[in-house]
């Protein structure tokens, strides 16, 4: 998916959204599916880059405080607090 599809998804979480959280709020262990980015131009790049794409399948793996481990498609990424706070996600189950 191209950057400038991905671009027009962006938008802000509002009253119907109760479910969303962002990627750092999200307890680990949980798995969730990624709805939005909310993110400029680069950093939503970088983004896609490493495989967090709307409808993608993510799970916390680790959460000490400071970067948060990923398994995003099967590999563990080390994310930033900055970054993750960019992810919308949707908790299953």
């Amino acid at each position: 998916m191209a950057v400038q599809e991905l671009r027009g998804k962006r938008c802000r979480r509002g009253m119907s959204d109760r479910r969303l959280l962002t990627l750092d709020e999200l307890p680990r262990g949980v798995k969730a599916r990624v709805v939005r980015i909310e993110a400029g131009t680069r950093a939503l790049r970088r983004l896609v880059e490493m495989g967090f794409t709307p409808g993608t399948v993510i799970e916390v793996v680790a959460d000490y405080g400071g970067p948060i481990l990923v398994r995003v498609r099967g590999s563990v990424i080390a994310i930033g607090r900055g970054m993750a706070r960019k992810v919308i996600v949707e908790p299953l189950g």
